[in-house]
């Protein structure tokens, strides 16, 4: 199964350029033991280029040489490798219709294969054995858990794969609210880290943390007092005419969240007991329900393929023009906005913080649909390319 709204050939030799510490190995939880996190990712000068990430689920794995070619589940591992200049080895993922790729038009000499990526998806062709032997990636950065909670692999399927063709690495981070993931999870930062680690790309890494670090301390600082600041209601709803919508819950601190925590904003279902979507939680919410919340801001994910205005063209004049939903005080005041990617990386968050500051904060930051930059487009760029 997807998450959103969301025959194998026979084994060929494992590869002599990566190896995986064993058919199964033995994983070390790092919840609760953050001095332990990084000890054994340093390249061993003695191993000719070796290396290991430590990252849950899959704990320790190993590597002879860097890996070139690869394949992430989700959007955000994905901008997390084109961040880190590994674009032109990216062979596919999991579903490349909810891959915003998009903002790297605005950074020069920033891409990816997109046609590349569009034939290669693996929701798409049904998470098959198959397609990941044809593809033949030195590693798959797809949480383990997923593939066994939402794909129905077995144990068996992921440690095929691993010895036949390469092992997994990663860790659904974008919410944390299903049951069943019941390891460690990770920031967007600790997660980038890993895959700093992963293409041995730690001064790139440094490099961008810095400038979010620093984007991010200005944002906040610009920010107005937090009882002047708006209600928000997180939502999941990809149709022109959206009669229900999905919670999401800004206490869940997954990586879809960050530019709305990093802004401030109060979560409109606190107090309520609506619980964030989840894999066992599919509930919606209908006007009835939104009218009783009420919130100051209305977010809508579901949109990402929309301008700013085509988006208050359809979503916000159906809702102007709905019974009920016309009494909302987002609506009224037109506080609808559509909500950013499910899954971002760090690329991503930056332009969606600064698109997040200019929904919520006008007076401060500019109109969405101005063109105030609130961070240097070609720091990113010359970071990511390398011409810093």
């Amino acid at each position: 199964m997807t998450d959103e709204n969301e025959s194998t050939t026979a084994a060929p030799t494992r590869r002599d350029a990566l190896q995986y510490g064993g058919a199964l190995v033995t994983g070390v939880s790092l919840a609760g033991c953050s001095d332990l996190v990084g000890q054994s990712e340093q390249p061993d000068p003695s191993t000719n280029g070796s290396h290991s990430v430590t990252m849950e689920p899959m704990g320790e794995v190993t590597f002879e040489s860097v890996p070139t070619k690869w394949v992430p589940y989700g959007g955000d591992y994905a901008d997390m490798g084109v961040a880190l200049g590994q674009a032109d080895g990216m062979t596919g993922i999991g579903q490349a219709g909810e891959y915003d790729t998009d903002i790297y038009d605005e950074l020069p000499g920033v891409s990816v294969d997109r046609e590349r990526i569009g034939t290669n998806d693996l929701v798409e062709a049904g998470m098959d054995k198959e397609l990941f032997y044809e593809m033949d990636n030195d590693v798959h950065v797809i949480d383990t858990g997923m593939l066994r909670n939402w794909f129905d692999w077995e144990q068996s399927d992921i440690d095929e794969v691993s010895e036949a063709v390469g092992p997994f690495v990663g860790n659904m981070i974008f919410r944390q609210s299903d049951s069943w993931h019941e390891y460690r999870y990770y920031t967007l930062y600790q997660a980038f880290k890993k895959m700093a680690t992963l293409f041995q790309e730690r001064e790139r890494f440094e490099a961008l943390k810095r400038l979010h670090d620093e984007f991010i301390a200005d944002v906040q600082s610009r920010l107005p007092p937090a009882d002047e600041r708006p209600t928000v209601l997180l939502t999941y709803e990809g149709t022109d005419e959206p009669e229900t919508f999905s919670p999401y819950r800004l206490d869940d601190t997954g990586t879809s969240k960050k530019q709305w925590n990093d802004l401030g904003v109060t979560d409109a279902l606190t107090g309520t007991g609506i619980e964030n979507l989840s894999t066992e939680n599919r509930s919606e919410l209908d006007y009835e329900t939104l009218l009783e919340i009420d919130p100051d801001v209305l977010l809508v994910r579901g949109h990402e393929q929309k301008s700013a205005s085509a988006f208050r063209e359809t979503v916000l004049e159906y809702m102007r023009d709905h019974p009920i939903a016309t009494e909302l005080t987002a609506v009224r005041n037109g506080r609808v906005y559509r909500g950013g990617y499910l899954r971002q990386g760090p690329i991503h968050n930056l332009f969606l913080t600064e698109r997040g500051a200019k929904q919520l904060y006008p007076d401060t930051f500019g109109d969405i649909t101005s063109g105030n930059d609130l961070f240097d487009r070609q720091a990113v760029a010359d970071i990511i390319t390398g011409a810093q």
